[in-house]
């Protein structure tokens, strides 16, 4: 009989592995966001608004919020080292970032089973919360580090 894998073990032997794959992320590196730190089932990530982020208001753009709220929300959910997408957000948009100001977003996992796990994302702006996020994500079969099942 196989045996399960333990996710909290694999979080911990594989931790800066996993660290280095998602901070690698391609999107989240053009946009300039750094990944902070990742847990089990947590993440955080910063990054400074520049012109190019900024609507025709001259606040930060919804899809600037929505992409480090995404990138959070993605390494939360892959922070075990299992392959995890996915499959519904829903943001709510709060108060307005501006040009310099430094975008701070956490995620935490609310809840996981073997197939799901669903989370909550707080964007902030300099110590205000513009936006939250909340997601699901579906967790594949397959790991991105090395797995040995017995």
């Amino acid at each position: 009989m196989k045996q399960a894998i333990n996710d909290k073990e694999m979080h911990k032997e594989h931790k800066e592995e996993i660290f280095n794959v998602l901070k690698n992320e391609p999107y989240a590196q053009f946009l300039g966001i750094e990944l902070l730190e990742i847990g089990e089932g947590t993440a955080s990530a910063e990054v400074e608004v520049q012109n190019h982020m900024l609507n025709s208001h001259g606040t930060v753009h919804g899809a600037v919020i929505f992409a480090i709220a995404d990138y959070v929300f993605a390494a939360a959910c892959n922070s075990y080292g299992k392959t995890s997408v996915g499959l519904s957000t829903t943001v709510h948009f709060m108060a307005a970032g501006y040009k310099g100001a430094t975008l701070r977003a956490e995620a935490k996992e609310e809840k996981k089973n073997h197939r799901t796990s669903w989370y909550k994302i707080n964007i902030m702006s300099d110590n205000e919360l513009v936006a939250t996020m909340e997601a699901l994500a579906y967790r594949k079969n397959h790991y991105f580090v090395p797995v040995e099942e017995s």
